[in-house]
């Protein structure tokens, strides 16, 4: 039998770990966390401003052309600065094969009608309509974001 002189006490549990400091496991976790968002954000920040740049090339490029006749020349120099990032040489096509190369992967082709014979000649022509180049610049813009993007 049990003595009854023999004094049992309660087992009691360790108290429980507080939750701060964290244990070194986290601190690594979150220190990769910050680390992977801050190059996130660097990243995202850079991109921003190479298209931003990239946007004030082409506005300023046609700013600077003084005709309509100018703007259509400086769109093309533009358009085939930015074809020779992509494929070597595709700057040296001509005619047809220039604006096959300018509507490969749209989805509608854009330069096989009117907008693209004036891409053409426009730069060589005496009189170019003014409603035809702000028409034109909307997908020559495009193109050339889309081609300089692909680098």
């Amino acid at each position: 039998m049990a003595d009854p002189t023999l004094l049992l006490r309660d087992v009691h549990q360790t108290a429980a770990p507080s939750w701060w400091p964290p244990a070194p496991g986290w601190w690594m976790v979150a220190a990769a966390v910050l680390l992977i968002g801050g190059a996130l954000w660097w990243w995202r920040s850079r991109r921003l401003r190479r298209k931003r740049a990239i946007e004030c090339l082409f506005d300023d490029a046609l700013e600077a052309a003084a005709t309509p006749a100018a703007q259509v020349a400086a769109m093309s120099e533009l358009l085939r600065r930015a074809a020779r990032e992509r494929e070597a040489r595709a700057d040296r096509l001509q005619g047809e094969d220039w604006l096959a190369f300018l509507d490969r992967g749209a989805k509608s082709p854009q330069f096989a009608g009117a907008a693209g014979r004036l891409l053409l000649e426009g730069g060589y022509r005496r009189d170019v309509d003014v409603l035809q180049v702000e028409a034109l610049r909307v997908p020559v813009r495009a193109r050339f974001l889309q081609l300089m993007k692909a680098r």
